[in-house]
């Protein structure tokens, strides 16, 4: 057979893009169906993706929804989504219909990864000492340990957290979300994520310690224990989800996860306290009647304090960390707000359409506690607040962040007074987007009480 001519080639090519073509109009043939939701047209192949900013989703969904409304769609690569708005909109996708909408869509790019105290009144930045504080309690419900805060694996490990929090909002990532193929290409995954294998490795790490100095007689010292008797327990059963695997994935989402949103909702805290002095001054004063100086702070507290209460809560609303959410994936055919979405669909679900609405909240973008205060001075939990998401598919670990995020904020306040270093200018309030919504770099004084 002779090699293919000049002659020969340009039909080829032309079948081939017709091809292509083709195959590409077939993966987009749901948006032609009746009442799919509306938006932007894609490109052949590469659908929305050179429309959107990896490096700021959130501005990007914000002028979609002005132009078609609180539910609309994009193509990434071949993956139809659908991104919901506002508290109506979310209320009906994740808590109506939340058997429908609970499912996690596959992400083969994980698949294939294996899944001491400042001196006093001197400037400083708050966030290596809250990682450091919040990775132990990550560390004592995992390990039963907590770690020395200059431990080399300890240190490591917190880089790494906060290193992945990068790579994920970068191009490249999303483009091998959205085009599974790409990460057989050799050495690609490894370069886009590779603190996020360098984490798991030293989580494989500490796991396989935490196996040689069990004691099966003994009772579990820790969650790692407890999953380890688990999976011995499941044997033979292959439908367990006990398993190897699974123990490593819930250690990584555990140290991951809730290292890093809990430790920047308090850097959040921090500063809003600093740029809020009278209101740093009225919650050291409740936790003065109710508390004092003499002991430490409880749970049980919570109740006696509605002003901390609904300061903490509008540091997360305020904060809003996780603007966008975690993707979900229909497992069926749904309604939402009239759109038809078909099974398989994913979701994205912009909770900071809900957190910041403006029919919903008196000042929304603006640090007011009050709005989680009624007239009576007592604490309301508005529906519109869900920094966990809502649904089936809700944070697994909020119990743990909330009662963290009360005790830790409490126990600061309760022994620190915090302010702009002297000279310094007012930090902003701004938040950098980067995985997580971020505090911009700021530094602080803390003076005991």
């Amino acid at each position: 057979m002779g090699l293919l001519t000049g002659e020969t080639l340009g039909p080829l090519a032309v079948a081939l893009a017709i091809f292509l073509l083709l195959v590409d109009l077939m993966h987009r043939r749901q948006r032609w169906a009746p009442r799919y939701p509306p938006g932007p047209m894609p490109l052949p192949g590469l659908g929305n993706q050179l429309q959107l900013d990896f490096h700021d989703l959130l501005s990007c969904f914000t002028r979609l929804r002005s132009r078609f409304g609180h539910v609309f769609s994009l193509q990434l690569a071949r993956t139809p989504v659908v991104i919901i708005n506002g508290l109506a909109a979310m209320r009906e996708a994740l808590v109506d219909q939340s058997e429908d909408t609970a499912d996690r869509p596959p992400v083969p790019v994980f698949e294939h990864l294996d899944f001491g105290p400042h001196a006093q009144g001197r400037p400083f930045s708050p966030n290596a000492l809250l990682n450091k504080a919040v990775g132990n309690v990550i560390a004592s419900l995992t390990f039963g340990r907590r770690f020395e805060y200059n431990d080399r694996r300890f240190l490591k490990l917190l880089d790494l957290a906060n290193e992945q929090l990068k790579e994920n909002s970068g191009f490249l990532p999303q483009v091998l979300h959205a085009i599974p193929v790409l990460v057989h290409i050799p050495g690609l995954v490894d370069k886009a994520f590779a603190a996020q294998r360098a984490f798991m490795a030293l989580v494989d790490e500490l796991v396989a310690e935490n196996r040689m100095t069990r004691d099966p007689a003994q009772p579990p010292r820790d969650l790692t224990d407890a999953f380890l008797d688990e999976v011995e327990k499941a044997k033979g059963n292959p439908e367990s989800s006990f398993n190897d695997e699974n123990l490593r994935l819930v250690v990584t989402d555990l140290f991951f996860a809730g290292i890093v949103t809990t430790s920047t909702t308090l850097a959040w805290a921090l500063l809003l306290m600093i740029l809020h002095p009278d209101v740093q001054r009225r919650v050291q004063q409740e936790i003065d009647e109710v508390i004092g100086q003499a002991r430490r702070p409880e749970m049980g507290d919570q109740a006696h304090m509605p002003f901390t209460m609904a300061v903490v809560h509008e540091v997360q609303r305020f904060g809003d960390i996780i603007p966008l959410g975690l993707p979900h994936m229909t497992s069926r055919d749904i309604e939402v707000q009239g759109f038809r979405i078909p099974k398989g669909t994913w979701l994205f679900t912009n909770l900071s359409s809900v957190l910041k609405d403006e029919t919903v909240w008196k000042k929304p973008f603006r640090f007011h506690p009050e709005h989680f205060l009624d007239a009576q001075g007592r604490f309301v939990k508005q529906e519109a607040f869900m920094p966990f998401s809502a649904g089936r598919r809700s944070c697994l670990g909020e119990p743990l962040a909330r009662m963290e995020l009360f005790l830790f904020f409490t126990c600061l306040l309760q022994r620190f007074s915090f302010s702009v270093p002297a000279g310094q200018p007012r930090p902003s309030d701004h938040g950098v987007y980067g995985g997580l919504v971020t505090p911009s770099p700021y530094l602080l004084c803390a003076v005991p009480r």
